[in-house]
């Protein structure tokens, strides 16, 4: 069984995100999660490209996770406006 924790672990050593979000969405069984990921890495990248990156920083795990959802794949730039819109939501 694959825990978030791997999960996690396996994205930030390889792909150093400044933003890392993973969410099991298989009951706590382990077999599928959805992730959010913001790293320097995916700059220049087609978003094809970072989906990519995701499954390859995941290899092993990905022998046993049944379902992976890449909810957002963004670089620091591309995330950085989302947040800014978000706070000033919370702000009104």
């Amino acid at each position: 069984m694959v825990t978030k924790e791997q999960v996690e672990a396996s994205l930030t050593s390889k792909l150093k995100p400044i933003h890392l979000e993973v969410n099991d969405i298989s009951g706590g069984c382990g077999s599928s999660f959805e992730v959010e990921v913001v790293s320097e890495q995916f700059e220049g990248k087609r978003l094809l490209e970072r989906h990519r990156m995701v499954n390859a920083a995941l290899e092993e795990e990905m022998k046993e996770i049944h379902a992976l959802s890449v909810k957002k794949a963004q670089t620091p730039q591309q995330w950085k406006p989302s947040q800014e819109s978000a706070s000033q939501a919370k702000d009104v």
